[in-house]
């Protein structure tokens, strides 16, 4: 009977971990691919026209950049004027970087948006290894609890041994 409960709840916790897979790459999917890479150079590129449009309060920069660690940042001035952002200092058609070295959220001083301010959410890589945690993590309490659950809702019967005959 031991043997016909562990084995119940091991093929759950299995099956635990499939629907944990499943959900989490169409998660993953539907979220977008953004993290799941190794440091590369990103590039931002301050457009001709920028002072006249932040003056006017207008911003001309993306909002949602995905930064990982050990990213490089390379900040290009098409602008006729001087930038900043940061400790950087960019003069009109030069470029100036930046390596994000350390998981956060950086907020930095920037003479290029209206706000005064350029937030980057610097990540960590999402590795295979990270999204097989997190399907264990998910996948094998899910599995157990299924066990369980299936024996409150299905009992296993025990099987009468048959009587023994004496000698």
């Amino acid at each position: 009977m031991r043997t016909a409960i562990l084995l119940r709840i091991l093929l759950l916790v299995l099956v635990g971990i499939l629907i944990a897979a499943v959900y989490s790459e169409v998660a993953f999917r539907y979220q977008g691919n953004t993290t799941s890479r190794p440091p590369q150079t990103v590039e931002l590129v301050i457009p001709a026209g920028t002072s006249v449009k932040v003056a006017q309060g207008q911003s001309v920069l993306p909002q949602d950049m995905a930064i990982v660690v050990g990213d490089m940042l390379v900040v290009r001035n098409q602008d006729s004027v001087a930038h900043t952002l940061g400790p950087l200092y960019i003069p009109p058609g030069a470029s100036a970087s930046l390596t994000l070295n350390q998981v956060g959220n950086l907020a930095y001083a920037c003479s290029f948006q209206p706000t005064q301010y350029f937030g980057l959410d610097v990540q960590d890589a999402l590795t295979l290894g990270t999204r097989l945690e997190g399907i264990l993590i998910a996948g094998m309490p899910m599995g157990v609890m299924m066990g369980l659950y299936s024996l409150i809702i299905w009992p296993i019967k025990r099987v009468a041994k048959p009587p023994e005959t004496p000698a």
